[in-house]
């Protein structure tokens, strides 16, 4: 493997306008329900009064999520027929013809990557648009996004240029997998800790 692939992500400029999610949707031919790419909405804080006013602190920020293509991914450890392997780049894929649909790798995966697609009765993800990239081309969902704020690249470069930040509400401790992923943190993500803060948008992802 030469290197590992990852994705890097401004929150603080993405408008969570989901041309990502519908660039991915139509280039892979996506059925209804699976979605490979999912923008989520997390919003948190109240109104309060300050004596005859109403004052707010509400915040909201959008993160774009995919498989994250982890340097160490469960999906691959758990596969009883060895369908999902990391290949070149690190990108992980599955083959199609050795799924079972047994629907495991769902389970495990903390970032609920794997789709099950009922019709095939088999599991599918994100590739990392490995196609395009062969091709010297960027994933669909980077060429999409309007804003400028995802890209791709190799993740050791991404790291050294933007830094390896903390873990962020929603997304599980990064300990778990290694996933190669690197945000820009919108300056309100501190605050999703709080108790008013929570994804608003969980009927679409």
């Amino acid at each position: 493997m030469s290197k590992q692939y990852g994705f890097y992500i401004d929150t603080c400029a993405c408008t969570g306008c989901k041309a990502c999610q519908i660039a991915c949707k139509e280039k892979n031919n996506l059925p209804v329900g699976v979605l490979w790419r999912r923008v989520v909405e997390i919003q948190g804080g109240e109104w309060l009064p300050r004596g005859d006013a109403w004052l707010t602190n509400v915040f909201t920020y959008f993160l774009s999520a995919a498989c994250m293509h982890c340097e160490r991914p469960i999906c691959v450890e758990v596969c009883p027929t060895r369908a999902i392997s990391q290949g070149v780049n690190g990108i992980v894929l599955i083959d199609t013809d050795r799924c079972i649909g047994c629907r495991y790798c769902e389970m495990s995966c903390p970032y609920g990557a794997p789709q099950f697609d009922a019709d095939r009765g088999v599991m599918t993800k994100c590739d990392f648009c490995i196609d395009l990239i062969v091709e010297g081309k960027p994933p669909a969902c980077v060429s999409a996004c309007q804003m400028r704020v995802l890209h791709f690249g190799d993740i050791d470069e991404l790291r050294d240029e933007y830094g390896k930040v903390d873990d962020i509400y929603p997304l599980p401790a990064s300990t778990f997998t290694d996933p190669a992923l690197v945000l820009k943190q919108h300056p309100d993500m501190h605050r999703s800790k709080e108790d008013t803060a929570g994804i608003s948008n969980l009927e679409e992802i």
